[in-house]
């Protein structure tokens, strides 16, 4: 009998083709590659493989390798594609696992008898969320092919993107039953927002942070402040020590409108999110924050109204928007308009642990704000508070495009590298891994 067996060619997302694999194999491991085009083991690298699950006990192994890419000119280029460990709130479905998955054949077969929905998309997922050891080996085991070349600026609103949605349906199924197997989902019961007897200045505050957008920012608070609304409201820009001209830009705007409050933070050592929590705890600050990126601009005059609307209507603590993709002359562009239709009032906090984002813009109601308060990062900080509100409050929606994104070079996340696509990936599981902790938690003390 074979110690290993080895796989490709097949449709590996299907429940099917799963069932009829565990019922075929006969070595102790069984090794999928999921790539289309050549595979290139590196020397002893299923000994490797077969090694460290022999050590580990492991269920599940993946390893780092080395990718083919292809210059401008055609050429091949073989770099080096590092991989990140797998936690337990990496329930993302896109996680990068590369293409050679190596089971253990025994862990294989439980895993694929206790699958009882049948799946066209979602079987490989499906599958990983039931393996209780995964190890990762970084250590660069083969060489395969790129095939998806889009920058990450792009890859990134796949899951958002309607082509998608049939896949999306699935996927979402999977993880909400993964996350009733192991305790952590949530059902739709929420608490309302009490009665705030605070005063505040305004009703509302758009909150911009802002470092060295001197070609953007002058948008952005104008679009803020030509806001038409049936109450008061103003805007706090945090200046993060910006060096490019931005700082003279808005200290010339608020000198003309007392309702642009510019900030100058005393410290150096602020992210994003710590620029938001030195707006939400200004003197000036509303009973609610609204967002909007220093790059981007509300899509018309009545957004801030629509948000505090939201508030009232839907008794909620936090309110997503939709907003639409264009490039710096406003002009629309693919994917077109991302309005998270994915959410719904049953299931939404329990999705929000699989995909990557919940959407623009986001406000908050600032006495539940001031006493969570935003991780003082430069990635993710928003998603963890989503998902930290969620967990016990009601996110409210609104369908209507309030905002334009805009890509263009500047952009933070237009076209980053592996390892920061890695980095970025690596802190918003361990988010996710904390918040899944919590719930379980929450659930076990009810």
């Amino acid at each position: 009998m074979p110690i290993i067996e080895s796989f490709s060619g097949l449709p590996f997302d299907r429940t099917s083709a799963l069932r009829e694999l565990a019922s075929s194999v006969k070595g102790k491991y069984i090794l999928l590659y999921t790539g289309t085009h050549r595979l290139e083991m590196g020397m002893f690298a299923q000994e490797r493989m077969i090694s460290v699950a022999e050590d580990t006990g492991a269920d599940m192994v993946y390893a780092d390798h080395y990718r083919i890419v292809h210059d401008s000119q055609g050429n091949e280029i073989r770099k080096k594609h590092p991989l990140i460990d797998c936690q337990k709130g990496a329930l993302r479905n896109d996680f990068d696992f590369g293409t050679v998955l190596f089971f253990r054949t025994e862990s294989f077969r439980k895993a694929v008898g206790a699958m009882e929905t049948d799946y066209e998309y979602a079987a490989l997922y499906d599958l990983r969320l039931r393996m209780d050891r995964i190890v990762h080996i970084n250590e660069f085991l083969y060489t395969d092919v790129e095939t998806d070349t889009r920058k990450s600026g792009e890859k990134q609103f796949d899951y958002v993107d309607p082509r998608n949605r049939a896949v999306q349906i699935e996927m979402e199924k999977v993880c909400t039953e993964h996350l009733k197997r192991i305790g952590a989902y949530l059902k739709p019961v929420f608490k309302e927002p009490e009665a705030d007897n605070a005063s505040y200045p305004v009703k509302a505050t758009v909150v911009i942070p802002v470092f060295n957008r001197i070609r953007t920012v002058r948008d952005a608070v104008e679009s803020a402040l030509s806001q038409k609304c049936d109450f008061p409201f103003n805007v706090i820009v945090v200046d993060n020590h910006s060096s490019d001209g931005t700082t003279a830009l808005l200290a010339e705007i608020a000198s003309r409108d007392g309702r642009l409050i510019h900030v100058v933070p005393g410290r150096n050592d602020l992210g994003i999110g710590g620029c938001w929590n030195m707006a939400v705890h200004h003197e000036c600050c509303g009973e609610y924050a609204v967002q909007l990126d220093s790059d981007d601009v509300y899509s018309g005059p009545d957004t801030l109204q629509k948000i505090v609307d939201a508030f009232r209507e839907q008794k909620c603590a936090m309110v997503v928007g939709t907003y639409q993709m264009t490039d710096f002359q406003m002009n629309p562009i693919p994917p077109g308009i991302i309005d998270h239709r994915e959410w719904t009032e049953d299931n939404g906090r329990n999705n929000a642990l699989r995909i990557n984002g919940l959407g623009a813009p986001r406000a908050f109601w600032t006495p539940l704000l001031r006493t969570l308060n935003l991780p003082n990062t430069s990635y993710g900080e928003d998603y963890a508070l989503g998902l930290r509100i969620s967990r016990e409050y009601r996110i409210g929606r609104i369908y209507d495009v309030l905002y334009c994104c805009r890509r263009w070079e500047g952009n933070s996340d237009a076209a980053l590298d592996v390892d920061k696509v890695n980095a970025n990936n690596l802190y918003k599981d361990r988010i996710r891994t904390w918040e899944l902790e919590a719930r379980i938690r929450m659930n076990n003390e009810e």
